[in-house]
């Protein structure tokens, strides 16, 4: 845990020096390696069932005094721990950058640390007062908000410090404590953002356990955590509703998509082609809601593929602490293996190869080239299963039912959007899609203050926003 086992430093705002004040001095290490060029980033805990114990216990004894304190002083103590991200943004996004591979510049590591300040200091801004539902002379009835208790966070490999935030803000804001798990993947830009935001909060309140499967596993049983906040693979958030049954836990669960775009006929190529790229390809395709099935009518496809293939050419892939590149590797061999094995089937099957699908498996890192993928069918594996990486499948068709349908078609529903110059026209055809969100001729913004959160098996519970605030407290309501 990073309150006991790291060297404390007062040079948080240097990569050396905030990497030096998370490097255990006691304990099992292992060592991260950087995905873009195998080097050694840092080491990082192994922390034990024994260490989430004493981390809960930690947390139940820092609680009432913050929930005590009243939303007001919260949120300035929020303020203050924003203040300390955006004086440590550089060293933590070069950190970023190293561990998870994400370039500095671009919608990446500078990018992230940015939104983990923005998200904190929204969070600690949104009101959130009680609410009269009935005042009729005989009836007064209000439903308030009061803190949980100490909450579990486990968060993914691909936004370690985003995601954090958008687990750790809205608990904070609502009076809990909370025990954070990172990703095996990524502990150590979790690790580095909490040991900033510490230097500000009360001790105990947030805390880290970096381990293995038996860490989140332990969150989900433990009876002194009340809530699981979780962001990762719909099989794992369905392992953590099994074991969270016998202690009745809230959970929010944001899992995996399959997201679905479709261009209408009236659509302009060229004016949609960047937004397109960026919905598919942000974070390298390591998005659980990026664009990772496009459809596009037969008048304009031909002109989307060109259009699109245009932009994806101009995109510099390398390593990520490299100025100039804005797209990085996948962040370890696992994800690689998948996106490799996915476009193989498709190019297998004879579909044609616009741009990509060649990596070279010689050159250090785990880079897969940006591919687009033309001419495929919707049964091929890479229009049917989550590739998570820098592949897109662009899929023609001819009528608008049939392509709601084929949209539809999928067992998961986190995001989907349209394209299209008549934002009625628009409309409606995202009022038909089964997922949480629809944009409109944009794909996978979020926003601080709009709630987000998945259909299906994509999950349950919505984040960000004054909904976002309601699902990190227990609902009463005084009547009378």
């Amino acid at each position: 845990m990073t309150t006991n086992d790291t060297l404390a430093t007062p040079t948080l705002d240097t990569f050396e020096g905030l990497l030096a004040a998370i490097t255990p001095t006691t304990g099992e290490t292992r060592e991260i390696l950087d995905p873009a060029t195998g080097a050694v980033v840092g080491l990082a805990p192994v922390h034990t069932v024994d260490d989430l114990e004493a981390a809960i216990i930690a947390a139940t004894l820092a609680q009432p005094a913050w929930a005590a304190l009243g939303h007001a002083e919260r949120s300035a103590v929020m303020v203050r721990a924003a203040d300390a991200i955006d004086a440590a943004a550089e060293a933590l996004a070069q950190l970023l950058s190293r561990e998870q591979g994400k370039p500095l510049n671009g919608p990446n590591a500078r990018f992230e640390v940015g939104g983990a300040s923005a998200w904190l200091r929204t969070a600690a801004a949104t009101p959130l007062d009680s609410e009269v539902l009935i005042d009729d002379g005989a009836t007064h009835a209000a439903i308030t908000y009061r803190p949980i208790g100490v909450v579990g966070a486990i968060g993914p490999w691909n936004w370690p410090m985003m995601i954090s935030i958008w687990q750790i803000a809205p608990a904070l804001r609502m009076g809990n404590a909370v025990v954070v798990k990172p990703s095996e993947y990524t502990p150590l830009s979790v690790l580095a953002l909490v040991e900033v935001l510490n230097q500000v909060l009360p001790e105990g309140l947030v805390t880290v356990v970096s381990g293995g499967r038996a860490i989140g596993a332990g969150l989900a049983v433990h009876p002194g955590i009340g809530k699981v906040m979780f962001t990762g693979s719909t099989a794992t958030g369905k392992a953590i509703i099994k074991s969270s049954a016998d202690t009745v836990k809230r959970l929010t669960l944001e899992l995996g998509g399959n997201d679905a775009g479709i261009v209408l006929p009236d659509a302009d190529p060229e004016a949609i082609a960047e937004g397109l790229f960026w919905g598919a390809f942000i974070n390298t395709g390591q998005t659980c809601a990026a664009l990772k099935r496009l459809y596009v009518h037969d008048d304009i496809y031909d002109a989307v593929c060109d259009a699109l293939t245009a932009v994806a050419a101009k995109m510099p892939m390398g390593v990520g602490i490299d100025e100039n590149n804005v797209l990085g590797p996948l962040q370890n061999k696992a994800q690689f293996d998948i996106v490799a094995g996915l476009v193989q089937s498709a190019k297998d099957s004879g579909a044609r190869v616009l741009i990509g699908g060649n990596p070279d498996l010689e050159a250090p890192g785990f880079f897969y080239p940006t591919t687009l993928i033309a001419d495929i069918d919707d049964d091929n594996p890479l229009v049917r299963e989550e590739q998570f990486g820098p592949a897109l499948p662009i899929i023609r068709y001819t009528d608008l039912d049939d392509v709601i349908a084929r949209a539809n078609s999928v067992d998961v529903g986190l995001g989907g959007s349209v394209w299209s110059s008549d934002l009625v026209a628009a409309r409606a055809v995202a009022a038909r899609l089964e997922t949480g969100t629809v944009w409109i001729n944009a794909h996978g913004a979020v926003h601080p203050m709009i709630p987000f959160g998945g259909a299906k098996q994509s999950g349950y519970g919505l984040e960000f926003g004054v909904e976002g605030l309601k699902a990190l407290g227990v609902p009463q309501v005084i009547n009378g």
